[in-house]
């Protein structure tokens, strides 16, 4: 239920937007109360908008010639059909003709999407290749179906002038119809070889074909095993890093150091050793070459050189940020012990990205052979939407980006809240059943609009970027060098914009979650937090990240070892790539949601950190909220900081609670 009384919630929400964030209280999980209502109503009115242009396309008639297809003159398959004004041929009875078929099927359109030909109804699709014209007409005789144009009776397929223009080219291949869809598709997908070289040198072979398809069916026990396999991997590793999380990031720390040290070495022993090189054995067309080589290497061995001093001060400068980092993953592995059914959370939300794109992508569908007959230049029916009714696929393609991004910020919104109830709750003991849920009934109440608004920002970015990529695709190989870096340029930056602001998202709903504060005033608190802890937060992103990428590279490694060692054994089928290639992105992408929602729950826990630290300071009546862990590092730094006397200033700029003034 959302709340009701919007206007005291809309007093309380722009009371705490006109106070200053340094001096405002923050209570956690204290305060509840509607924030971005607007926000919440406008998306309202959005969906409802994406709901009327699902029901114009299925009340004008699109889904029937959507389903059961319909010819190059506006009939529709399978049905007794209207007369159309000034359109040859149109108003048909095919009852008994249900399906579509394409004179030139393999002449495509890339740019228009379409198939370049005249299509017709038939009442069978050609299961066989038709070599001549005598093949077309006995298959009309035989199975009545006829596949010229219906102007053109089947005893004149082989006598007429007019055949080469109203028949099928020849050779017709071998079609069958696709499911629901009632279109004759080739059977044998090399000819559509022009528009997919790359791929045709692969599958035109039948014989790999069959082997790899029958791979796949042959091993899908293997398959589905090495699949769960990934998944318990995946669950095992979360379990990893919490116990060894120490260990783990010093030695990655450690690997990184000497990867770079061993790297410049060797540069600096290839340029001495190729300086030391005698030139009199070289000829003189070599000689220029092996200069430039040397010049080459000595620039490497230079650049090596700075990249690794600028390394090892930036790990010499984070070495005692490090340990944060190292306490926040051991804390988010106490986290998932608590509340296991964030494992589950990505999962949820696959689900449902899929039912929306699913909604999405049959309602564009629907919009593409909806609107009124016009005749094209060629005499044939096209379905065209006139009038502001046109440009409803524009507002179906923002939907596409609004509504997926509200639901991944559902998601983030939700592992914040749950993960916040978790940090803020002094005893564990008194946490909700199901914090999980409790997290999505806080969503629900309060939130929705605070999730709208931060959806839309991402929408606004993503928006221009694409179109800048579409434009980009399209003058691709016309545009000159100049423009060309712009659009690049363009596109880069308005990238970097979408990858910032999804991090601030992340940690203004975090703020939410914490204070119940609108958008913009979380949006604000947060961008504060993580400026006053800009070089943790850069430790935790870099050193964190990298941490959980390698983890994931272990998973896919493991299972794809495991892989190559059961198919191995298969003596009965020795092609066993397209099975691996399923296996490893399947590892992948579960690896992938697990270890993206436990750095969501890092990220969270260190805005509740950052959050506590500011705010108190362990003294009676301002008691830290944080784990044990957590505290231990606070005190171990308060330590050193006493022992640094003056010379620890610096951290103890960053480490000493900011206190409110009262």
């Amino acid at each position: 239920m959302i709340c009701v009384k919007l206007q005291l919630s809309e007093f309380h929400s722009s009371s705490r937007n006109l106070e200053d964030s340094s001096k405002r209280e923050w209570k956690p999980l204290e305060d509840r109360s509607c924030t971005d209502i607007p926000w919440l109503l406008l998306f309202i009115l959005f969906c409802i908008g994406m709901g009327f242009i699902c029901g114009f396309s299925i009340a004008t008639g699109a889904a029937a010639r959507l389903v059961s297809g319909y010819d190059s003159y506006g009939n529709i398959c399978g049905q007794k059909n209207t007369k159309l004004e000034a359109i040859p041929n149109s108003g048909m009875d095919h009852t008994q003709r249900k399906y579509v078929f394409f004179l030139d099927p393999c002449n495509l359109d890339l740019i228009n999407r379409k198939i370049k030909s005249v299509a017709l109804c038939v009442a069978a699709c050609p299961r066989q290749e038709l070599k001549t014209l005598s093949d077309v007409q006995k298959f009309a005789e035989m199975n009545g179906s006829a596949l010229c144009s219906y102007n053109l009776k089947p005893s004149e397929y082989t006598t007429s002038s007019k055949s080469s223009v109203l028949c099928p080219k020849l050779p017709v291949p071998a079609s069958a119809p696709i499911p629901f869809f009632h279109r004759c598709a080739p059977v044998n997908i090399s000819c559509y070889a022009k528009f997919a070289e790359a791929l045709i040198t692969f599958v035109s072979d039948n014989s790999v074909l069959h082997r790899l398809i029958s791979g796949v069916m042959t091993n899908k026990e293997i398959i589905l095993g090495l699949c769960l396999l990934s998944l318990v991997l995946s669950m095992i590793l979360m379990v990893i890093i919490r116990y060894i999380s120490r260990v783990l990031v010093w030695i990655l720390t450690i690997l990184v150091i000497l990867g770079a040290l061993g790297g410049t070495g060797v540069l600096w022993w290839l340029y001495a050793k190729q300086r030391r090189s005698p030139k009199e054995t070289v000829i003189p067309e070599q000689l220029q070459i092996a200069e430039d080589n040397l010049r080459a290497l000595l620039i490497y061995a230079i650049s090596a050189t700075v990249f690794t001093v600028i390394l090892f001060l930036i790990m010499l400068v984070m070495r005692k940020r490090v340990a944060l980092t190292i306490a926040l993953f051991h804390v988010a592995g106490k986290v998932f012990i608590h509340l296991p059914l964030l494992v589950f959370q990505p999962f949820w939300t696959f689900f449902a990205l899929v039912l929306f794109w699913v909604y999405w992508i049959m309602t564009l569908l629907f919009l593409g052979t909806t609107g009124s007959a016009v005749q094209n230049d060629q005499g044939f029916v096209e379905f065209k939407i006139s009038g502001p009714l046109q440009y409803m696929w524009w507002y179906h393609v923002v939907g596409l980006i609004w509504i997926s991004e509200f639901i991944l910020a559902c998601q983030q919104m939700t592992v914040a809240g749950a993960v916040v109830t978790y940090y803020f709750t002094r005893d564990k003991r008194n946490l909700p059943f199901t914090p999980i849920l409790a997290s999505v009934n806080r969503l629900i109440r309060y939130h929705l609009g605070t999730v709208a608004k931060g959806s839309f920002i991402i929408t606004l970015v993503k928006i221009p970027r694409m179109i800048l990529m579409y434009i980009h695709s399209q003058l691709k190989g016309k545009e000159n060098a100049c423009a060309r870096c712009v659009l690049k340029s363009c596109i880069c930056c308005l990238w970097c914009l979408e990858k910032c602001l999804n991090y601030l998202n992340q940690n203004a709903y975090t703020a939410t979650a914490i204070n119940s504060t609108n958008f913009c005033t979380s949006a604000k608190d947060a961008f504060v937090i993580l400026v006053e802890n800009a070089l943790r937060v850069a430790t935790i992103n870099t050193v964190g990240d990298f941490m959980l990428f390698l983890g994931k590279v272990l998973i896919v490694c493991s299972t794809g070892l495991a892989g190559i060692m059961l198919l191995n054994y298969r003596q009965d089928y020795t092609v066993w790539v397209l099975p691996l290639i399923i296996v490893c992105l399947f590892a992948f992408l579960v690896a992938h949601c697990f270890l993206s929602i436990y750095e969501m729950v890092v990220d969270v826990l260190f805005l509740c950190f950052a959050i506590d630290t500011k705010y108190n300071d362990g003294s009676p009546g301002r008691e830290f909220y944080m784990d044990k862990v957590l505290m231990e590092f606070v005190e171990n730094s308060r330590k050193a900081m006493k022992e640094a006397g003056k010379g620890g200033v610096g951290d103890a700029r960053e480490l000493k609670p900011m206190l409110k003034k009262r």
